[in-house]
């Protein structure tokens, strides 16, 4: 290199090639450095991906539990809920009988008060009629 005077000396470039070495370590070191904290923020960012993932796998499992409680608990209630109504139609079908039936038994009713027939009197007419064998053969 040229010194300020114009003429070059040995030593100015020991000194500008020492600086050199010097800045170009210190750039190395400051590289160094720098890959070295970039691997290591590359290394937490998997970390936190990998946990991250772990997070969501043990959540997709948490729910896929609950899910299939669920499913158990509604297949439960519609089985509940088919006999309930099963055994309600059942009931329905008794009570509109029953309902006919008193009908028919409140119509008989009726029609022997008007006349005047005391429903206790087909009690005595209901009354099997006992015959003999010597009276049959007259017949």
């Amino acid at each position: 290199m040229a010194s300020p005077s114009g003429t070059s000396s040995g030593s100015s470039q020991l000194l500008t090639s020492g600086s050199e070495e010097d800045l170009q370590a210190v750039m190395d070191q400051k590289k160094r450095k720098r890959m070295i904290s970039n691997r290591e923020s590359a290394r937490r960012s998997r970390m936190r991906k990998q946990k991250q993932l772990a997070d969501l796998t043990a959540e997709v499992m948490r729910l896929r539990r609950e899910n299939d409680q669920a499913v158990v608990a509604l297949n439960l209630t519609t089985q509940s809920y088919s006999v309930v109504e099963a055994e309600n139609s059942v009931l329905r079908a008794q009570a509109m009988e029953l309902t006919y039936r008193l009908q028919s038994l409140n119509e008989i009713v009726d029609n022997l008060n008007e006349n005047s027939i005391s429903p206790w009197n087909f009690l005595c007419m209901n009354r099997p009629i006992m015959a003999s064998a010597e009276n049959m053969l007259y017949y």
